[in-house]
């Protein structure tokens, strides 16, 4: 490998914090080239294909990227993006992710992820790109968030969907009318009125 292109490839790495293959086939390097550097001990490698600068220092949402790099439509949801947002207790093992109801499962291996089919609608309503470690990553807002795991109550707990709805609303994360908005998105607004009324 020439200087130059370990340089380019180090360099992209100051830029991006975990890179594919094909991110650096996209500037003429060959993917081999990730597979070199890991074996040199320059590298970390997570699951197939996800590489890091060896000992790289990051923060707890490094599993986010990871996922959103190996699944790149979809959003983070429910319970990871809750945590995201500071709105549970909860510490889900895996990352929670939507992808549209009619797409491909994805295939990975690292990290753990749970998959959730949405509706194109439930799926691109109230989504916001975040920047973490120099990459973007795909959150549901907070409004959307709580309507979603009202929506997903039997799956996560009612109990975990009313920690959320009181939290985000003490914490002024969403305003009562984003949290309307996201309830009639999610064919949740009868449910959730009494629990959002008692908040007034």
């Amino acid at each position: 490998m020439t200087t130059s292109k370990r340089e380019q490839i180090i360099e992209m790495f100051n830029q991006y914090d975990i890179l594919r293959p094909r991110d650096i086939e996209a500037v003429g390097i060959s993917g081999i080239y990730l597979n070199k550097l890991y074996n040199d001990g320059v590298l970390d490698r997570h699951g197939r294909g996800l590489y890091t600068l060896k000992n790289a220092d990051f923060d707890q949402n490094k599993t986010l990227v990871e996922a959103c790099k190996k699944i790149p439509n979809g959003v983070v949801c429910l319970l990871s993006a809750l945590q995201f947002h500071e709105l549970t207790t909860e510490l889900p093992f895996e990352i929670w992710i939507a992808i549209d109801r009619n797409a491909h499962k994805p295939k990975y291996d690292y990290p753990p992820v749970r998959i959730f089919r949405f509706s194109e609608l439930a799926l691109t309503f109230g989504v916001k790109e975040y920047q973490i470690n120099n990459s973007k990553v795909k959150v549901f807002t907070p409004a959307k968030t709580v309507a979603d795991c009202f929506k997903y109550r039997n799956k996560i707990g009612i109990d975990v969907a009313i920690e959320a709805l009181r939290e985000v609303w003490s914490s002024k994360k969403a305003t009562m009318n984003e949290l309307y908005e996201a309830a009639k998105v999610c064919r949740v607004h009868n449910v959730m009125r009494p629990y959002m009324e008692s908040l007034l």
